[in-house]
């Protein structure tokens, strides 16, 4: 297959010390810590995330790859890792400071909520002009627009002016009018996330049709590895700016990212977010306790083990969820269990909580795990997943001989009635 894209020693650098967060207060808060030495306390990112220097950092460092036509990439690392500015770079939103970029073809992009429509116009006036962005003529856009109108699922709306769409409205009309209109290269950020979780199958079914049947370039970004499992072919992993892995088998590049850390003896792991779209909570940390010590290690025998959450409620939404699955490092699901999942009436006060609940790591065979914790607010129209936070753990034993899935400790009895 011909190559799409060509791209050679890659960086982009950003200057330290800008400040702009919307306010004066929080302006004079990023400044005053900036002059301490100290993170900039509303920047999702801190100085560990990427590559620094004395007055900037490297978001990307010297990346290289080639993408032919047709291939699904999957785009997957941490937070600050580089994915969307590479995103970025490629949709030409904004330039690199070094190394080259060469494309074939015509790229639409959906990199964030909203990127590339115009609040004051309609959604069928926002089609036509995503379409002549495109270079596509009038009549050609005529010939798509009931099609991308019908799978965008937004008839009753499609002539109000998109400023007063919701989220999950602005997604579907953008997937629809980018997976419609005519371009050779398809660039999806995060934003698919925000939806609900019938649409999100249905765009990625429609990716790979795309991908399948036209030989559309599919870049995928997503901490979701259920989705980029599903549809990418391939995939890389970017680490403080860095192509840290690639793979032809996107498989072997999630398990990978999910390969076990158990030697570094991280116990906790901690995310705090300033950005706009995290009102309602702040994730602080996840951990688990056995007797009441955080561990990253159980004997199969072990009994009661918990996990925990801390966060920081802000906003009270009925809504409002945390979910747990406990995966292998195959990335395939044991089991799942949700904050609302039973009717109890649970305690949610704004400010400090602690969620604990007890897994049963005693089923568990021996061998490396995971945990996936994410939240949101969860409803039949929308889901707003917030933060993904993943926490490795090790079931030790001798259990791994037995067949199956699971090693359960089962009581048997004989009668002889």
């Amino acid at each position: 297959m011909s190559k799409v894209i060509q791209i050679e020693h890659l960086s982009k650098y950003y200057n330290l010390g800008v400040i702009n967060n919307g306010s004066l207060y929080r302006d004079i808060q990023t400044w005053f810590a900036l002059k301490r030495g100290k993170d900039d306390p509303h920047s999702s990112m801190t100085a560990k995330d990427y590559e620094t220097t004395p007055h900037g950092f490297w978001a990307l460092k010297d990346i290289s790859l080639s993408i032919n036509q047709g291939d699904r990439v999957g785009i997957i690392g941490k937070n600050g890792a580089g994915k969307s500015t590479l995103l970025k770079i490629l949709s030409r939103i904004t330039a690199p400071t070094e190394g080259s970029i060469k494309i074939k073809g015509r790229i639409a992009s959906l990199l964030e909520v909203g990127t590339g429509f115009h609040g004051e116009l309609t959604g069928r006036e926002n089609i036509y002009l995503n379409g002549a962005i495109l270079g596509m003529k009038k009549y050609e856009i005529d010939a798509k627009l009931d099609e991308i109108i019908a799978f965008s699922e937004i008839e009753n709306h499609i002539d109000t002016p998109v400023k007063r769409y919701s989220s999950g409205m602005y997604v579907r009309l953008a997937f629809a009018v980018a997976a419609h209109l005519d371009s050779e290269i398809l660039i999806a950020d995060e934003v698919l996330a925000v939806g609900d979780a019938s649409f999100q199958k249905k765009a990625i079914g429609k990716m790979n049709e795309l991908s399948k049947s036209e030989g559309r370039t599919i870049l995928f970004v997503s901490h979701q590895m259920e989705a980029v499992q599903r549809l990418c072919s391939s995939g890389i992993i970017l680490d403080k700016g860095r192509l840290e892995y690639q793979n032809d088998n996107v498989e072997k590049v999630i398990s990978q990212y999910l390969r076990p850390a158990i030697e570094d003896g991280t116990k906790t792991l901690e995310w705090k977010s300033n950005n706009i779209k995290d009102k309602y909570f702040s994730p602080i940390s996840l951990y688990m306790l056995r007797n009441n010590k955080k561990t990253i290690e159980f004997l199969h025998t072990d009994k009661s083990i918990y996990c925990v959450i801390e966060a920081e409620i802000q906003d009270l939404h009925s809504m409002l969820n945390f979910c747990i699955a406990v995966k292998r490092s195959d990335n395939s699901t044991v089991f799942v269990t949700w904050l609302k999942e039973m009717d109890d009436e649970l305690d949610i006060q704004i400010g400090f909580n602690r969620f604990v609940v007890e897994l049963p790591v005693a089923l568990l065979k021996s061998g490396d795990y995971y945990l996936d914790m994410h939240a949101g607010i969860y409803n039949e129209k929308e889901i707003v997943p917030f933060q993904t936070i993943i926490l490795h753990f090790k079931v030790l034993g001798e259990s791994s001989s037995r067949q199956g899935d699971i090693y359960p400790s089962l009581h048997w009895k004989v009668t002889h009635d």
